[in-house]
Formats: structure tokens, sequence, C-alpha cells
């Protein structure tokens, strides 16, 4: 019998669900966006931040990693007057901050996604929960890339965050098994 994960309840939350979360990703770009966005959700709930994703996008130049790296903090105390989002000074700082440490990855890995991907060897992890309440919050991956995010100088990158992160951009399939968008039913 076919059953979506039911952690989604919102029609935003369901689109995300049907067409982000867990999707193999290995553009930069968009792995930058995730790693800000989840960074951003610490203490508060991934609908909240979602909710604020187009300010985030528009404040943040699309997360273009170079733009973000080169905000004065000017600009980003602008950005916490006049966009909708997550007023927290070092959440909104650790953006332009993980855009730098970003720029030392793509200069020594070639990009941000060889770097992550490379502790997966490539390939997904994919999980066959039954159950969404068996979807752990962290794991030894998590706990690890965390460690190894932090000695690198990222901010917000707890292993619960990290954790997130790897589910946001596919490097973790966490779909419950009967759900159509579980990498084995699509």
């Amino acid at each position: 019998m076919i059953q979506e994960c039911t952690w989604p309840k919102s029609d935003l939350m369901k689109d995300y669900h049907k067409n982000e979360w867990c999707r193999v990703s290995k553009d930069d770009q968009y792995i930058f966006e995730m790693l800000s966005l989840e960074g951003a959700q610490a203490g508060l709930s991934w609908e909240t931040v979602i909710q604020k994703r187009k300010d985030y996008q528009e404040a943040f130049h699309n997360f273009d990693i170079k733009k973000c790296s080169e905000l004065t903090d000017k600009e980003i105390e602008d950005i916490k007057e006049q966009y909708n989002v997550i007023k927290h000074m070092g959440k909104l700082k650790s953006v332009r901050n993980n855009a730098v440490q970003v720029i030392k990855l793509q200069e020594e890995w070639g990009s941000l996604s060889n770097f992550l991907w490379s502790y997966v060897k490539n390939e997904p992890i994919i999980n066959e929960w039954k159950n969404i309440n068996e979807v752990p919050a962290e794991s030894e991956l998590s706990i690890q890339l965390s460690k190894d995010l932090k000695k690198r100088g990222f901010k917000f990158v707890g292993p619960k965050i990290v954790y997130s992160f790897l589910q946001s951009i596919g490097i973790i399939d966490d779909h419950i098994m009967t759900c159509p968008f579980h990498t084995y039913n699509r």
C-alpha cells in the first residue's frame, strides 16, 4: 500500500517533501542554500524557515556563494531589517562565514558537492524505514561531518542540523518505504 510520509502537513511542506526532500543534488548553489536554511532552522521548525525561503533567496542573492561571501556587516544588518528572515544575527552572519568556508572547500575539492559526497563514496544512503518515528535526528555520519565542518570554521552545523541538511540534499533518503517519493518507488 502506497502511503506518503506523514510529517508534511501544509501545502508548502508537502511540495517540499514531494519535490526536494531526499532528492540527490550535486549543485553547489542549491547545497549552500540548504546549508544556510538548515542553519537558520536551529531551534525552530522547518516550516517556519520554508515560509521565509523566498525572502532568504532575495536577501542572499539566491545564495550565490561568492556574493554571500562578500556581504558587509551593514548589508547583513539591512537584511535583518528589510526582509522577512529569522532575525538572529549569528544565523545571518553564518551565511557569509559559511560562504567563505565553501569557497575554500571548492578550491580544495573542486566543489562543495565533491567534499560532501566523498563521505558516502558518491552513493546516497537509502534507508528503509517503515515508520517516520524510526528516522533518527542524527547519525554517526552527521556527527562526523559536523565535527569536520566545525574544524573548517563552519557555523550552525551541529549533528542534528547536519543530519537534516544531508536529507535535504539527498545524501540520505529517509522517506518511509511506502512513500511514492522513496528512491525505490520513483
